[in-house]
């Protein structure tokens, strides 16, 4: 045997494995900043949270506002409820997976049906579906939408001091359009309170995060599916 061989032979795919591996991880956290590191450690801490989210959507000269009822639970609950706004009354729930077990709101709400996560009755005007719509997906796309990301001081939204995450983002054609998404989370606790995301100049997306509680005690039976 040819020992020298051997021993190169072993050494190429020793390297190509570290290759491989390497660009995985870059494939999963393509930024990072310490905001978004700060929020992993506080979503860690969770096993539930409810929020209110207050959206705008713009999409063309067509726009969108909306006021969501989120809930959530590890390992992958989500549950939405329209509070005001286009389609007020409809929700959904989230199981994980490719689909929604939905309702209409006003005399259709009693009428339960399973559709793709991806169905138009089921996304927001610009296509975010229940899971997008999660406030660890919205962090979570500042660390792997590739782009520039920085973080400075954010000042006081509502008296809360934040950290300011700005992506400008490499490929807007591959992002719904967006050139550049803002992230404000709170430095007391870590979690996004308000976003905002541009196409050129236009706002297409503003939300607001409020009556944020975290470990409220939810139960799977909180998500009939």
């Amino acid at each position: 045997m040819n020992f020298s061989r051997s021993f190169a032979l072993v050494r190429a795919v020793a390297a190509g494995l570290a290759f491989v591996l390497g660009a995985s991880t870059a494939l999963r956290a393509a930024n990072s900043a310490p905001a978004i590191t700060a929020f992993d450690q506080a979503f860690a801490a969770v096993n539930d949270y409810t929020a209110i989210l207050h959206v705008h959507e713009a999409k063309g000269d067509q726009t969108q506002d909306r006021v969501y009822q989120y809930q959530f639970m590890k390992p992958h609950y989500a549950k939405t409820l329209i509070l005001d706004g286009d389609s007020k009354g409809s929700g959904a729930v989230w199981a994980g997976g490719d689909q929604v077990s939905g309702h209409q709101g006003g005399i259709l709400s009693g009428f339960h049906r399973t559709v793709s996560v991806d169905d138009p009755r089921a996304v927001s005007l610009r296509g975010v579906t229940i899971p997008q719509g999660l406030l660890q997906r919205i962090v979570e796309n500042y660390a792997t939408i590739s782009g520039k990301l920085t973080q400075t001081d954010g000042g006081k939204i509502g008296g809360i001091p934040t950290d300011r995450l700005e992506l400008k983002v490499a490929d807007p054609a591959a992002n719904g359009g967006v050139t550049e998404q803002i992230l404000y989370l709170s430095k007391e606790t870590h979690w996004p309170i308000r976003q905002v995301m541009y196409a050129g100049s236009q706002i297409v997306l503003d939300e607001t995060v409020t009556d944020f509680k975290t470990n409220v005690g939810l139960k799977e039976s909180d998500f009939p599916f």
